[in-house]
Formats: C-alpha cells, sequence, structure tokens
C-alpha cells in the first residue's frame, strides 16, 4: 500500500536567504574593457588593409583584383560581425536595465 503523508509540521523550516554582499568589487570590468579595445583594434586594421589594398590596386601598384576584393569583404564581415556582438550586449544591458531589484 501506500506510505501516509508526513504532516506540515514536521516539513523542514525554510530560512530567509541572505543577501550576498562582496568585499571586494569583481574586476571583470577590465578584462572586458580590454576585449572590447581589442576587437575594435581588429575591426580598424582590417578596414585600414583593405583600404591600404584598394588604394594599391587603383594606383597601379602589385595588387590584384581578387585580393582587393577578399581584404574588401574581410573587413565588412569583421564590421559586421563586430555590430552584431555590440547589438547583442546592447539589448543584454537594456534586459538588466529592465529588471526591478
Amino acid at each position: 500500500m501506500s506510505s501516509p503523508i508526513a504532516p506540515i509540521g514536521s516539513l523542514p523550516v525554510v530560512q530567509q536567504v541572505q543577501p550576498l554582499t562582496l568585499s571586494t568589487p569583481p574586476s571583470g570590468g577590465a578584462e572586458f574593457g580590454n576585449i572590447l579595445k581589442s576587437a575594435v583594434q581588429q575591426v580598424e586594421a582590417a578596414n585600414s588593409n583593405a583600404n591600404a589594398a584598394v588604394n594599391n590596386f587603383l594606383t597601379g601598384g602589385e595588387g590584384e583584383l581578387h585580393s582587393t576584393v577578399i581584404a574588401t569583404q574581410k573587413a565588412d564581415l569583421e564590421f559586421d560581425m563586430f555590430m552584431q556582438v555590440r547589438n547583442k550586449l546592447v539589448s543584454a544591458y537594456q534586459e538588466i536595465m529592465k529588471m526591478q531589484v
């Protein structure tokens, strides 16, 4: 047969949750800033490489058409990816700001 149901009085008491206190602030902000700075520098480097390839091709330098197109497409893709990451970060920030404390 089935076992009897335990009375409510015999259940353990749930203790009140205490807020978390940090003695030192987290250092993730500096790391995040460095990662963001590195990403911006990478996008800028790809853009300057594409500009140099276009200028080299237009002035009759050693640049070939296909390498120029590849450099510009690479810069475009890196910028698009950077903007998508930026949009996700802004969206996450907005969601956090909507939370009630």
